[in-house]
């Protein structure tokens, strides 16, 4: 519980030695707002692990890219069994496809960056490791194009060396209109929003401390009407009311005044009554930075989708796969310079409940133009041509 203690007369101050910067640093930020930093580490802390609605964006985005099925083909068939096809069902022995995938879509969500790192002695890597992007650096060259990656953990770096054929890093990043190295994460781009919905939420565990009332005001005006408190008196009457009257346990508590005090309650402000619309307003933007519709994460007061189906499916189509589609052409096409040969791998979006309804309508209307050859619909429905029998 909050108080604001008012006496007639001010306690002489007593003299202290200060630092002889301490006005200067005073004055410069007094008024400021505080932001929290925006380097990988921090913006994974307080946007990731402390913020309920980033982590559900992130969450929901990366399992879902990491539960598409992939498909393998090259210009002439599609795959059943290959290599690669192989080293996606399991990545590593700590990893299956989704647990590799989603990691990675994780790290592109949080930093902008995607790092894999490929082991084995030749041929198609035997195992594949998705790199930590806070650990990661880029070595850049004389022509600026990078010549290496250093990998940094506790003090020990380990550079991968990129001159040589294939690169043992692939690194996929979003685009960044002021870095030429590294990518822009919607954690960046939703940090402001971030810091107002996390200082909501910690505004309103403040208030429920305080009982879940604003603070007050205890005045002191003497038993003769006027009058001061003694350091004493003033101590133990702040010590008292932090003990038996601050806490949800004591939410409702009587308060006991002696002779001369008066209890002054102070009700909530009209800004005080539209905080929770901030919180919500914050969340929205959050949502909005990562491309997730506010009507799956359960923010109130967004009417953009008739129904809960829409706007599945324009999670689907706007943001989870032109992420996995991008994710799976990069990784296609770095495994490509392993296995020697000319490869694509991508989502499979007839295996995608949530567009299915659009499939079909797709399928319909190139089944149904009869001045399209069957290889021409093939093409259209991104079908590799038949085998002649």
């Amino acid at each position: 519980m909050g108080w604001t203690f008012f006496r007639r007369e001010a306690q002489a101050p007593v003299e202290q030695k200060a630092s002889a910067t301490g006005r200067v640093v005073a004055w410069g930020s007094s008024g400021r707002v505080a932001w929290s930093p925006r380097d990988t580490v921090s913006l994974t802390r307080t946007g990731f692990t402390g913020n309920p609605v980033g982590f559900r964006c992130v969450k929901l985005i990366a399992e879902a890219a990491a539960a598409l099925p992939l498909v393998l083909q090259d210009a002439s068939c599609r795959y059943e069994e290959h290599p690669i096809l192989d080293l996606m069902a399991r990545p590593n022995a700590a990893q299956g496809r989704a647990e590799f995938f989603e990691a990675l879509y994780g790290q592109m969500l949080l930093s902008g960056n995607g790092y894999l790192e490929a082991v084995g002695d030749g041929g198609v890597p035997g195992e594949l490791h998705v790199l930590r992007s806070d650990r990661m650096s880029i070595v850049p060259g004389a022509d600026g194009w990078p010549v290496a990656y250093d990998y940094t953990v506790g003090g020990r770096k380990h550079r991968f060396d990129m001159t040589g054929h294939p690169d043992p890093i692939c690194h996929i990043r979003s685009f960044h209109p002021q870095d030429d190295h590294y990518g822009l994460s919607p954690m960046q781009a939703a940090a402001v929003a971030v810091d107002v919905h996390n200082s909501a939420s910690a505004w309103s565990k403040a208030l429920l401390d305080n009982a879940a009332r604003p603070s007050g005001a205890i005045v002191y005006k003497g038993v003769d009407g006027q009058g001061q408190l003694s350091p004493d008196q003033y101590d133990r009457l702040v010590g008292e009311m932090e003990m038996h009257h601050q806490g949800a346990r004591n939410a409702g508590r009587p308060m006991l005044l002696e002779g001369g005090l008066d209890w002054k309650p102070m009700g909530f402000s009209p800004s005080d009554m539209e905080f929770q619309k901030t919180k919500e307003a914050a969340a929205r933007e959050i949502a909005l930075a990562f491309g997730v519709p506010p009507m799956l994460l359960g923010v109130p007061g967004d009417a953009t989708y008739a129904n809960y189906q829409e706007a599945n499916r324009a999670f689907y189509r706007l943001t989870v796969l032109p992420l996995a589609t991008r994710v799976a052409a990069s990784v296609g096409y770095w495994l490509s310079g392993f296995a020697g040969a000319s490869v694509e791998l991508r989502p499979d979006q007839d295996q995608v409940p949530a567009l299915a309804a659009e499939r079909d309508q797709q399928w319909k209307r190139v089944g149904e133009a009869s001045f399209l050859t069957d290889p021409e619909k093939r093409r259209l429905l991104g079908l590799p041509p038949l085998e002649p029998s």
